[in-house]
């Protein structure tokens, strides 16, 4: 059931006069398109960043697969026009429509977005206000479609809190047909004789009353309108329900049975270049390790594997489907998987004489790795990305990420000598603790790795070590610390730098004001929800690109708004101090998290001791 007057109007006064077209015209290989009067209820799939990003994440195929198993719903996807398409969407009076019948965002019942990057927030208020919904969800009725979103933005709920009516915690999988459903029989309850539903203030109150009953039968669905914040000299001191019958924490959902999960093997297959132009499969979800910086390893818990030959026989038939020449085995920790040279020996064997080659994004540094270049081979791939984080065994005792350089030298070493002429290397700067010596460690580390490519091959090897200034994020030991400031980031990079003396190596850091906006987007409380909100009605589009984002924009956003950066950012806070995602839980829980603290409280001490 596509809408052919909209497709009409797109193909003669829009597509002609936007950049790469082709994302927004749909009709791309495995894409599922079902009569909207056949099914019980319209599912819209977003992804609120440019269409190159959200077909290359492997939870959007996921979900959208799942839900169209069902014959009685239609999953479609949306994604977050460029500026271009969205002035001529204006322009021509084209609502936000999804890529599958072009139906606005309006006409769903559900929609779903997955919140990947805080920094994407203005991206989510152009897709709903651009798609025709209310952006204040307590000015939506039961006419207005369902706002959900899930993703790791979600684990702090509070800065997007205004605008979705319902955040899911934990994995999507199980509570998506759940709430679909729900929300179904909900709207059906409401619904007038003609179909139609109440406006004004009984349509919103009648909303309210179905919220409230998601509320009560989903314990991981987070309704904000039923939680009032509290704050206390600048900060949160409580977050009050406005009534009794909806959970006071949220709760994770959990997959039990991750091989059970059936994995999608008709991924859709878009007709532009993305960024992941390859089978993406997950073997594994979750991490064996306790990194205290790490966010995924906590929000991911527990650990869930599939087995090899599940992985194989939905590898296999992706394949075929989609006749991508790459297979991606994703996890946070791929390495880490238990039978993973099984794994990478059977993919071989059943994709090797066809010429795909296999992919592992995410390597451990142990003492596998060097049997871990043999395993891959280098078909068509040069380069190996490993994530050592910091360069300094007292530092990585700290930050509790235990690997050694020795294993990371030794692993390189191997690679070089099985065709590999280059590696990018991963690290943090800014951790709690962090001294000049570890900064002098990462281009030690650096130049070392490169020295070893020229003993092997006669040449420096080619060494990038990408430098991300570090945010402490919601749910993580590190939560109570502070982030550095903007003069300390500017000092360290210039001092990396600085201390270069071979020419392969290259050292990137991550720039300065957008990791300082995520710092305040991803520790906020409610207010800054008001920040998002004024640097999109003044032009914040993309900010996640380089070329769009302006810095200046936003730091007025925040002062307009009142949020004082130094208390939010920079200021530790203290361990019995209310968070503003403490009413979202985790696996093990706060008292873990304060454990982890208080242990690298110690070790912070004993490394000043030993200068």
């Amino acid at each position: 059931m596509i809408n052919q007057q909209r497709r009409r109007i797109l193909e003669s006064r829009v597509w002609p006069h936007v950049q790469m077209p082709a994302q927004y015209v749909g009709g791309e290989r495995n894409i599922v398109v079902k009569d909207h009067r056949e099914v019980r209820g319209k599912l819209c799939l977003g992804f609120p960043d440019a269409y190159t990003i959200g077909m290359s994440h492997h939870g959007l195929q996921v979900l959208y697969s799942m839900m169209n198993r069902r014959e009685d719903w239609a999953a479609e996807r949306v994604f977050c026009p460029w500026p271009d398409m969205e002035a001529k969407m204006r322009e021509h009076g084209v609502p936000l429509y999804s890529l599958e019948t072009f139906t606005a965002l309006s006409e769903f019942d559900v929609i779903g977005l997955s919140l990947q990057y805080e920094i994407s927030g203005p991206n989510v208020l152009t897709m709903m206000d651009l798609g025709g919904i209310p952006l204040e969800a307590v000015d939506r009725t039961m006419a207005d479609p369902l706002m959900i979103a899930g993703g790791p933005c979600a684990q702090n709920p509070e800065p997007m809190a205004d605008y979705f009516d319902v955040l899911i915690i934990g994995d999507g999988e199980p509570v998506l047909p759940v709430i679909c459903d729900l929300w179904i029989e909900l709207k059906e309850r409401y619904a007038r004789e003609d179909g139609s539903f109440a406006e004004g203030e009984e349509g919103r109150k009648q909303r309210e009353d179905a919220l409230a009953e998601v509320a009560q039968k989903m314990d991981c669905a987070y309704v904000p309108r039923f939680y009032e914040p509290e704050y206390k000299e600048g900060r949160i001191a409580a977050i009050n329900r406005t009534r009794g019958d909806v959970p006071e924490t949220i709760a994770p959902s959990t997959i039990s049975d991750l091989d059970g999960m059936p994995l999608p093997t008709s991924p859709i297959v878009p007709y532009i270049e993305t960024v992941h132009d390859r089978i993406a499969v997950e073997i594994m979800r979750g991490c064996p390790h306790l990194c205290r910086f790490c966010q995924s390893t906590v929000i991911k818990r527990p650990l869930r594997v599939r087995e090899v030959e599940t992985i194989v026989d939905a590898a296999w038939e992706s394949y075929k489907n989609t006749g991508y020449n790459e297979i991606s085995i994703l996890s946070l920790s791929s390495s880490d998987y238990p039978h993973f040279e099984p794994l990478v020996m059977r993919l071989h064997e059943v994709f090797r004489p066809l010429g795909v080659n296999i992919s592992v994004p995410s390597l451990r540094v142990n003492d596998q790795l060097k049997t871990i270049p043999i395993l891959l081979g280098s078909d068509r791939r040069r380069s190996m990305t490993l994530a050592p984080e910091v360069a300094r065994d007292d530092m990585r005792e700290q930050i509790r990420k235990k690997i050694k350089n020795s294993d990371l030298i030794d692993g390189c070493r191997v690679a070089f000598n099985h065709g590999f002429d280059s590696v990018k290397l991963y690290f943090m700067c800014g951790l709690p603790g962090e001294r000049p010596v570890d900064l002098e460690g990462i281009v030690e580390l650096a130049e070392m790795i490169a020295t070893v490519g020229k003993e092997e091959t006669g040449r420096f090897a080619r060494v990038t070590a990408s430098v991300s200034n570090f945010v402490p994020k919601s749910h993580t030991p590190y939560q109570w610390n502070g982030m550095q400031t903007r003069d300390y980031f500017r000092w360290a990079h210039r001092y990396m730098r600085s201390l270069v003396k071979i020419r392969s190596v290259t050292v990137k850091c991550h720039d300065i004001e957008t990791s300082l906006l995520e710092g305040v987007l991803s520790r906020g409380d409610r207010r800054t929800g008001k920040v998002i909100r004024l640097a999109w009605e003044r032009g914040a589009r993309m900010d996640g690109w380089t070329e769009y984002m302006d810095p200046k924009r936003w730091w007025q956003a925040i002062e307009d708004a009142g949020i004082d950066i130094e208390q939010q950012v920079h200021q530790k806070y203290e361990m019995m101090d209310k968070l503003p995602w403490d009413h979202v839980n985790v696996k093990f829980g706060r008292a873990y998290l304060e454990k982890e603290q208080g242990r690298s409280t110690v070790q912070l001490e004993a490394m000043a001791n030993a200068k």
